[in-house]
């Protein structure tokens, strides 16, 4: 991932999931979803799950339903 810039919404591999930094991958989430962030430690299978039951997906860069 070095090289490629860090933009909300953007789709990463697994690989790259794991060595990303928490402050990196909140960047990656839409600025409205980002206080529901738990942190990476938080994040079953590349995802975490809003307070409205929703599931933001890191490897597919959106909601898991979309």
């Amino acid at each position: 991932m070095q090289g490629r810039r860090l933009r909300a919404g953007q789709a990463i591999s697994p690989e790259e999931f794991d060595a990303l930094s928490d402050e990196q991958l909140e960047r990656l989430v839409p600025r409205a979803y980002r206080e529901d962030f738990p942190g990476k430690d938080a994040c079953a299978d590349g995802c975490f799950y809003l307070h409205d039951g929703t599931a933001w997906s890191f490897y597919k860069g959106g909601f898991l339903d979309e």
